[in-house]
């Protein structure tokens, strides 16, 4: 990335496991967007990781293939990984995105990491029944984002953008001071537990 990549400021209730997705877009002179997205384990009681209540609501097949154990050896981290998914994850929860040339507002990236999240992780709550490769319109448009909200990003209180109005999620982003946008989308069953504070994430 040509510009620090943020992520949600450290706290007890978020583990930042170095799982970070990233994205490009190519043209014929080089990367035109490049996008890094974090995904955080969530601990409901961070003093107590053995409490049920910091258990994910798995269903019996995901349930099965996590505790089934295969006929051969498997490296440490994918056993780590495996025992990981008995706990809420965060997924692609904050993400960082570069233009070379900035064509997109605040507001038009923040809707679409919301509609990414919704589309991915809220399918079956938005389309009940619908198959994954049907083509839907957005749920939420630039249009619906709050231009005039506030965030904090390392420390210090910046102008930002939310969406506040969908059911499931939660949307707050900010522009980088070196260029580009942090965006966050959370769930709203999760909110209370975490503080919606950017800060710099360390390499």
């Amino acid at each position: 990335m040509p510009i620090p990549v943020v992520g949600l400021a450290s706290q007890p209730a978020l583990e930042d496991t170095d799982s970070v997705s990233v994205n490009s877009i190519l043209d014929e002179t080089g990367y035109s967007e490049l996008t890094a997205s974090i995904t955080y384990t969530l601990w409901r009681n961070p003093d107590d990781r053995s409490d049920p209540v910091n258990r994910a609501d798995l269903d019996a097949e995901t349930l099965q293939a996590i505790e089934e154990v295969p006929p051969w050896s498997r490296p440490a981290w994918l056993i780590q990984q495996v025992e990981r998914m008995r706990y809420p994850q965060l997924w692609e929860a904050v993400r960082t995105t570069w233009q070379r040339e900035p064509s997109a507002s605040l507001q038009d990236l923040l809707a679409d990491h919301v509609n990414h999240i919704l589309s991915n992780q809220y399918r079956e709550e938005l389309w009940p029944g619908g198959e994954p490769w049907d083509q839907r319109a957005p749920v939420v448009t630039a249009r619906m984002a709050n231009g005039q909200a506030r965030t904090i990003l390392d420390g210090a209180d910046v102008p930002g953008a939310e969406v506040d109005t969908d059911p499931f999620v939660y949307g707050i982003g900010a522009r980088l001071p070196g260029g580009g946008v942090v965006t966050a989308v959370l769930p709203r069953a999760e909110l209370k537990w975490i503080q919606v504070r950017f800060e710099t994430r360390s390499e």
